[in-house]
C-alpha cells in the first residue's frame, strides 16, 4: 500500500469519533448538515482548489448542488486527518467518492 501501515480498527474508531467533536467545536453542528452558507463561510478554498473543482463539476456532469456536496466531504475527510484547512488531497479524495456514485458513461 504505496508504503503506507495499515491503520488499525481502535485508532480508526477514535479518529471517526473525533472528527464530529471537532466539527462541532468549530461550527456548533456537524459539516453534513450545514447549510451551503455556512459552508461557503467556514471551507474556503483556494483559487487552484475551486478551479480543479470547477473542472471535476464539468467532467462530470454533476449538478451545481455537488459543489456543497463535496466541500462537505472534503471538509470531513480533512477533519480525519486532523486537518484545519482543506487542502488539493483532501478535495481530490472527495472528488474521488463523488465519480465512484456517478455511472459510468456509455455503459448500459
Amino acid at each position: 500500500r504505496n508504503g503506507q501501515a495499515c491503520e488499525d480498527r481502535t485508532s480508526v474508531g477514535a479518529r471517526l469519533q473525533g472528527a464530529p467533536k471537532l466539527q462541532l467545536q468549530r461550527g456548533y453542528r456537524v459539516n453534513h448538515t450545514r447549510s451551503n452558507k455556512e459552508i461557503d463561510a467556514c471551507c474556503r478554498l483556494r483559487p487552484d482548489d475551486a478551479l480543479l473543482l470547477e473542472n471535476a463539476i464539468e467532467k462530470l456532469g454533476l449538478s451545481a448542488r455537488a459543489w456543497h456536496r463535496i466541500i462537505k466531504l472534503a471538509r470531513t475527510i480533512a477533519d480525519l486527518a486532523g486537518s484545519e484547512d482543506i487542502t488539493t488531497a483532501h478535495l481530490q479524495e472527495a472528488i474521488g467518492y463523488r465519480r465512484l456514485d456517478r455511472p459510468l458513461r456509455g455503459r448500459g
